[in-house]
């Protein structure tokens, strides 16, 4: 009984919190969502917005006072990710970033190689990463819905070892860095036309705080 009474008020609190984001500015929902249940909630709002790279960041939020010094570092970060990178989409959620590479910047078509123009995008992006070492980075891989299930997971998680692999030749410690592939699971976009398919072929990185940023946070915050 205990169990199902948490699961429902941690569903209800992750309505209140969803609800309410829109009126929000980044450092607001940071502090607000950790602060209201931590990775368990995290977990429930990451499921209900419908994107893992989400769930990843709103599951490692601290919240209160240091998740909005959190969340002004990663301001500050996304800020300078935005002027370096090419075709690249850099998004501020909560308490961490979300970068993200379309297939075609990254691999060819049904491929999990990198191209010189690939290792050129991720280049600039282990720029800011390496000023940075306080941050962890969660590789994961997509593809769109061609082909078998079992093929396209395995495909999307050689692409995530790819880049992992780049980072790390470039001096991005690999405590930093783990990977996942999702496949088909994880669509942006219906798989109904060729560009849609092109969309859901694709490569993020969720950028979060490590240790080392919340110690420090939670000093500046006086907690």
């Amino acid at each position: 009984m205990k169990t199902i009474q948490l699961f429902a008020f941690s569903v209800a609190t992750a309505g209140v919190m969803l609800s309410a984001c829109s009126s929000m500015n980044k450092t607001q929902k940071g502090a607000g969502i950790g602060a209201a249940g931590g990775a368990v909630v995290g977990g429930i709002v990451g499921k209900a917005l419908g994107n893992t790279a989400a769930g990843v960041i709103v599951g490692a939020t601290v919240g209160g006072a240091t998740g909005a010094v959190i969340g002004r570092r990663m301001d500050r970060q996304a800020e300078e990710m935005k002027k370096v990178l090419g075709d690249a989409e850099v998004k501020r959620v909560g308490e961490g970033i979300v970068v993200e590479f379309k297939d075609k910047v990254l691999f060819g078509f049904n491929q999990a190689e990198l191209s010189g123009s690939a290792r050129a995008s991720l280049d600039k992006l282990d720029e800011v990463l390496v000023k940075y070492p306080d941050t962890n980075i969660e590789i994961l891989g997509h593809t769109d819905n061609k082909g078998t299930h079992e093929y396209n997971q395995t495909l999307s998680e050689r692409r995530a070892a790819a880049a992992a692999a780049y980072l790390r030749s470039n001096g991005i410690a690999a405590s930093r860095i783990t990977t996942r592939g999702l496949g088909e699971t994880d669509p942006k976009v219906s798989n109904d036309t060729e560009d849609s398919r092109a969309e859901n072929r694709r490569v993020e990185f969720v950028i979060t705080a490590n240790q080392q940023m919340i110690d420090a946070a939670k000093k500046e915050s006086g907690n």
